[in-house]
């Protein structure tokens, strides 16, 4: 081994034990870090820097550091990502490079969470539990199958090891907290432990919020009532050397008084919502020592998700609830190959069941209209070589990957069977011609597979009033011959990373890249609005609709833009930008296409206070005029808003207190950062107080 393989594998060695470390040692300023370690962009640990591709990994100090209350505070500083749906938790909605709903995978622990809605968000975790959340942008279908076209959303929950240092056994985290923005006010308790000999450890956590209406930055109001309850309990034995058992349940209740549909600026048709969901996994996984070729997991789970909704205006009461079991198997072989190389295969598979049931108190047989009681099935094999090889011109790390997926849907009183396939192919090359300087490539096809929901929607969609006693509905309509959505997307960019640069104890890091994804067979919902006769003359057989509406495979559309990432850390400061711009048309028509956003920067600048073991900040998030619509009156303003931060975290007699202080659009600005048709909150005034203690 080469002393430059040498140096890259201890700084990769090096990152795995840092990510082991205790999660409150660590300073971020509520950015993320690239020199993190990503587990989910190659399903192996990594840095994130070192990916050739576009990753973002948010570590629990900086997610700490964001006072976060809900998902979106996580992600605020993550360039390519933006959350569409409004301010209220239940109507936060991913997207990715464009690419929303079924086009973004949500992992929790590596649970899928395959529980969506046109008018409910998908993230029922509490932040508090988690140690990282993790952001891969760009098709992932190669080894996540369906739904990465836009890319990846991971969380993961914290572990006992990640919060006892060497030689601790037990230990405890309490923390409170209050926004003034929702009228917010959280408690937390957290217990870990672990016995002498190492072989038992085990996690619990319970968090408690309330929070009300939501203060916008217009001055209105937005009306939000939530209740939430959130716990944790993971658990981890050591059945000898090579083999090790965990199991653990995520649970989260909400009991919210809210519109129906919760995204935008909707304020009528209240409703009594009651948010239930709970995940259960366990994991067997062997590593013998000395064992090159063997390093397995086998991971069963179950996620339960389900939203009840209770009108405050009548008796009807609607539900949707959407149960996943899976099984997965993977392995990891490592082999030399001379010298100056070495090369990891990764592979394996997974199966997992999506089950939905639809209920509605006032339908003569229970069932709900659009939402079919259904089942999707879903078999993928993977595998995945990562080759590192030493030449005279640099250092390579070349990525090739590939997916075959088996996907088939039904719903119970149909006898269509619909089902297809798709091959994900993948490969990224990083090239690092001298230390501490790199440039990567990537080219990989992904697709999402259409849901039961758009093969099987029926039932009424809308009703149009015409004239006393006379109403027009239209009604959805299955198509079993729906196809699946495709991408193939290029990525190119580089990237720097040095240390003691300017002075002892410094680093910089850079990284960018342009990317381009061409979608074909867009999923769509297409409404053939058209009154029948028979509103207008009485008797007409068929009587009176509107039409009929069915979701079908539509355009081509290409999307492209540039993400940029970097940081300076001083022993004194540390500054953090990202800057991102994305384009979206229709390939036929030239029309504006997915999700997107205006060019934005983010800008954040913390000075150090070791003196007194406080850090102090401030971010500034400026975007320009987007103008990227059909409809000009859809256009909005650039915007430009500020927030700063405070955090303490003493040493001495006062060890284990921490004081976070922040406030977020400081001189509550008016911002539209997406087309939700609302603005985001005003001010926000943030407090946070914990104490931790082990032995």
């Amino acid at each position: 081994m080469t002393n430059r393989m040498r140096t890259t594998r201890l700084a990769l060695l090096a990152g795995v034990a840092a990510c082991a470390t205790p999660v409150m040692a660590a300073e971020g300023g509520g950015a993320a870090d690239m020199t993190e370690i990503s587990i989910v962009a190659t399903r192996n640990p990594m840095p994130a820097f070192t990916v050739p591709g576009s990753v973002s990994v948010v570590n629990k100090a900086e997610i700490d550091d964001m006072v976060a209350s809900s998902i979106s505070d996580i992600f605020a500083t993550v360039p390519g990502l933006m959350f569409d749906g409004g301010p209220r938790r239940n109507g936060e909605t991913p997207a990715i490079r464009g690419q929303a709903g079924e086009g973004v995978v949500v992992l929790f622990d590596g649970v899928r969470q395959n529980f969506l809605s046109g008018h409910d968000g998908r993230f029922f975790i509490e932040p508090d539990l988690l140690k990282s959340a993790e952001v891969v942008r760009g098709g992932g279908s190669a080894l996540y199958g369906s739904g990465a076209v836009g890319g990846v959303l991971a969380f993961r929950t914290v572990d006992a090891a990640d919060l006892l240092k060497d030689g601790e056994t037990a230990g405890y985290r309490l923390a409170a907290g209050y926004q003034d923005g929702n009228d917010e006010w959280m408690g937390s308790a957290t217990l870990f432990g672990r016995s002498s000999d190492g072989k038992f450890d085990g996690v619990a956590s319970l968090t408690k919020r309330g929070s009300g209406d939501i203060k916008l930055g217009d001055g209105n109001t937005l009306p939000s009532d939530d209740d939430i309850g959130s716990g944790l309990l993971k658990g981890t034995v050591k059945v000898s050397e090579a083999l090790t058992a965990s199991f653990g349940w995520v649970g989260y209740r909400n009991d919210a008084i809210e519109p129906n549909n919760g995204l935008g600026n909707n304020t009528g048709d209240l409703v009594d919502k009651k948010v239930r969901s709970d995940t259960y996994r366990a994991n067997l996984h062997l590593a013998p020592v000395d064992n090159r070729f063997v390093d397995a997991s086998l991971v069963a789970y179950v996620n339960k998700a389900r939203v009840d909704e209770a009108e405050l205006d009548s008796a009807r009461e609607i539900g949707r609830s959407v149960t996943t079991h899976s099984v997965a198997l993977d392995n990891r072989s490592r082999f030399k190959l001379g010298e100056s190389a070495s090369v990891t295969f990764t592979y394996g598979g997974e199966y997992y069941e999506d089950k939905q049931t639809g209920t509605d108190n006032t339908t003569a047989d229970g069932t709900r209209g659009g939402v079919p009681d259904a089942k999707a099935k879903t078999l993928g094999l993977f595998a995945q070589a990562e080759i590192a090889t030493s030449t005279a011109i640099g250092d390579f790390l070349i990525i090739p990957a590939v997916r075959y997926d088996h996907f088939k849907n039904e719903a119970i009183g149909t006898a269509e069977r619909p089902s297809d396939k798709a091959t994900s192919p993948k490969i990224g090359v990083t090239w690092e011609p001298v230390e501490g300087f790199m440039i990567y490539g990537q080219y990989g096809e992904a697709f999402r597979a259409p849901s039961f929901n758009e093969i099987f929607a029926d039932d009424l969609h809308f009703e149009i009033p015409l004239m006393p006693g006379v109403v027009a509905p239209n009604y959805f309509i299955p198509n079993p011959d729906l196809a699946p959505e495709r991408s193939k997307g290029w990525e190119f960019g580089a990237g720097v990373d040095q240390a003691n640069l300017f002075t002892t104890d410094d680093r910089l890091t850079l990284k960018g890249g342009w990317f381009r994804s061409d979608v074909k067979d867009l999923i769509d919902l297409e409404v053939n609005f058209a009154f029948s006769p028979g509103c207008f003359i009485p008797g007409m057989p068929g009587g009176c609709n509107a039409g009929t509406s069915r979701n079908v495979n539509t355009s081509e559309a290409r999307l492209d833009g540039i993400e940029l990432e970097g940081s300076y850390d001083h022993p004194r400061f540390r500054i953090v930008a990202a800057y991102s711009t994305i384009d979206g048309k229709d390939l036929k028509t030239g029309d504006y296409v997915g999700i997107l956003a205006p060019n934005r920067l983010l800008m954040t600048g913390e000075l150090k206070l070791p003196e007194i073991d406080a850090r102090i900040g401030t971010r500034l998030d400026i975007a320009g005029k987007f103008d990227k619509v059909a409809d000009p009156a859809d256009a909005r303003a650039a915007y430009e808003s500020v927030d700063i931060f405070f955090n303490w975290a003493p040493k001495g007699a006062l060890e284990g207190l921490r004081i976070d202080l922040r406030v977020d659009n400081l001189f509550d600005t008016e911002v539209e950062r997406v087309f939700a048709g609302v603005v985001d909150p005003g001010r926000n005034a943030k407090v946070r107080v914990g104490w931790s203690g082990s032995f």
